[in-house]
């Protein structure tokens, strides 16, 4: 469908940003002339002079954000428009010019002394920075002098070097073979991978999963060495800023302890039982003598029917999210018919869905909106980022408006939970119940276990490099092995093919980020229970949490809403709701 053929009212309203390319050339030009930050260098020890860099700061934050969102958005309805295209090149440069311009800004409050630091702090006059600065004084023992600075930075490209090999091995060079599958020849994928492994053609998943390991497994070697790099990277700068530890560098940007983290590996481990009776209830319904780990996305519900068009999915998303109060169903109509969301999909269009935003203005929401279950869930989802958006935005400062990725998931993940709840109570005969509870304990066992599994391993490896071992494929298809045995349990093949799965797994060349999952639906899990059970109250302490921004950190903010992550609670509350869902998958099913 071409772009043209699709109604005014499935389109995002993007001239709320700007009305015409003519008012974003404008601003482009009077962002270009904004960029001269450099006439505050060697004078932020005076507050006065402090206090109005950072007002210049935020508006030149607000101009710039304005631009990249008009220009990105513009650039995804149509991929292939060049104009779009060189404009959001131009907002990289404009950008790249910005952060050349500000390099002196950490160095210089850094050196700054504790006390002016915490006088600061306490400063009414800087109370939209206060977060900002507390972060500066809880980052001085890591700052480094100028020169080292200077040579760490001058090295980023060569420490990013790892990643970008990774990205060339795992999308250009990996030796896939073709495969036959609806009747066609065709080179094998990720995306066709997927497709097969979700099928219900076992000898083709089972033929899938060899050609696809096999490809990883003849570039073994290569990808170890790829991995091995990347971890000496953060071995190297965790020392270099005074860290005790990768693990520790890692979490000290997001602002959360430790205990956060090992929390999290505890619960999951304490409670592996009901992961294993999983594995044990998916061989039985499949009728498996033996259960293969391409057989773990295998349907066990089939011939469920669920087709809505946008408009009545809508409407189903808003009814179903009713325990959040009428505001935020109000907001989710506004959203709806002052077109926030870009619906059809189109020739050139981004695939996916995504929420942005900028200051000022509405959130937004890109869709590829298709008739089935999983789309509807996709609307709830990115309208809770959307909301929480909107909301942290009419509540903070523009300084402390945006929120840090620890927090990201929880209330696009609240929303699915909730609608998810709803969608089981409406549920009218046993085979959609089944199919609904069975999609939650994948949702659960993919984003909580996994994530988590793939944690352990981050932290397993890193220990290893950290003592001054190597990091062989031996050791890492061992240890990745033993993980799985782990998580996974004996009524599944733990085949040399999945002891190889850590080298197709992108996320790891960005360390310790994967946990953000897991305990992203850990408080989502917790926040929904909370609201099902009690109420108003519990939705005003959401309301807190969805407000607050980065007003705080993370997990302070998340205590504002009833999850306190710095206990192993909140973890075994969503490990209970695992194994509650499968007791009513069981009962259903017939399994004893």
């Amino acid at each position: 469908m071409k772009r043209s053929e699709v109604k005014q009212q499935y389109k995002w309203a993007i001239e709320d940003i700007y009305a015409t390319d003519e008012a974003w050339e404008k601003d482009f030009e009077k962002a270009e002339k904004s960029i001269t930050f450099s006439k505050y260098a060697g004078k932020l020890g005076n507050a006065d002079i402090l206090l109005k860099f950072f007002k210049e700061d935020d508006e030149f934050g607000k101009l710039l954000e304005r631009l990249a969102v008009y220009a990105h958005m513009r650039h995804d309805e149509d991929a292939g428009d060049t104009k779009y295209g060189a404009m959001y090149s131009r907002i990289g440069s404009l950008f790249a010019r910005f952060s050349t311009e500000m390099a002196f800004f950490d160095p210089e409050m850094a050196a700054q002394d504790e006390k002016y630091l915490k006088s600061l702090i306490a400063d009414k006059r800087f109370s939209d920075y206060d977060y900002t600065l507390k972060r500066i004084l809880d980052h001085k023992p890591h700052v480094l002098t100028e020169a080292e600075e200077r040579l760490i930075g001058m090295a980023g490209e060569i420490f990013g070097t790892f990643s970008d090999t990774f990205g060339m091995i795992d999308n250009v060079d990996l030796p896939f073979p073709e495969i036959e599958w609806e009747g066609k020849n065709i080179k094998l994928t990720h995306g066709i991978y997927g497709i097969i492994l979700h099928s219900d053609n076992r000898e083709k998943r089972a033929e899938a999963y060899e050609k696809y390991y096999g490809a990883y497994k003849s570039l073994i070697n290569t990808i170890t060495s790829t991995y091995y790099g990347n971890v000496k990277k953060d071995v190297f700068l965790s020392k270099a800023y005074k860290f005790n530890s990768c693990l520790e560098n890692a979490l000290f940007s997001e602002d959360v302890d430790r205990e956060v983290y090992q929390n999290l590996l505890d619960a999951v481990s304490e409670n592996m039982p009901s992961m294993h009776r999983y594995i044990a209830d998916r061989k039985k319904l499949l009728g498996y003598d033996k259960l293969y780990f391409y057989d773990i996305y295998a349907p066990l519900v089939n011939g469920v029917d669920f087709k809505l068009d946008y408009d009545k999915a809508y409407e189903y998303v808003i009814k179903g999210l009713a325990p959040l109060g009428k505001e935020y169903q109000a907001l989710l109509k506004k959203g709806h018919d002052e077109r926030w969301i870009d619906v059809e999909e189109t020739d050139g269009k981004r695939s996916g869905a995504y929420s942005t935003g900028c200051n000022g203005v509405h959130p937004f929401v890109l869709l590829n909106y298709q008739p089935n279950i999983s789309n509807v869930f996709t609307i709830a989802h990115e309208m809770g980022h959307s909301l929480h958006t909107y909301f942290s935005s009419a509540n903070q400062p523009y300084a402390k408006a945006d929120y840090k990725i620890f927090v990201a998931e929880v209330a696009s993940t609240v929303n699915e939970v909730l609608l998810l709840k709803y969608m089981l109570k409406e549920a009218k005969d046993a085979d959609m119940r089944k199919y609904l509870l069975n999609y939650y304990l994948d949702s659960i066992r993919a984003t909580l276990h996994r994530q988590t599994m793939f944690a352990e391993f981050e932290y397993e490896a890193h220990l290893i490099a950290e003592c001054g071992k190597p990091l062989t494929k031996e050791i890492l298809c061992s240890t990745y092995a033993d993980l799985g045995k782990k998580y996974y349990g004996t009524e599944i093949e733990h085949d040399y093919n999945i002891s190889c799965e850590w080298a197709r797994i992108p996320h790891f060349y960005r360390a310790f980020y994967v946990y953000k999952y897991a305990t992203g639906i850990t408080a989502a899990i917790n926040i929904a229970k909370r609201i099902l059970t009690e109420g108003d109250k519990a939705v005003k302490d959401y309301f807190k949490f969805l407000s607050g921004g980065s007003s705080t950190d993370p997990v302070s903010l998340l205590k504002l809403a009833g999850v306190d992550l710095s206990t192993t609670e909140p973890f075994n509350v969503a490990m209970r709701e695992f194994d509650d869902t499968l007791t009513e998958f069981e009962k259903l099913s017939g399994i004893n």
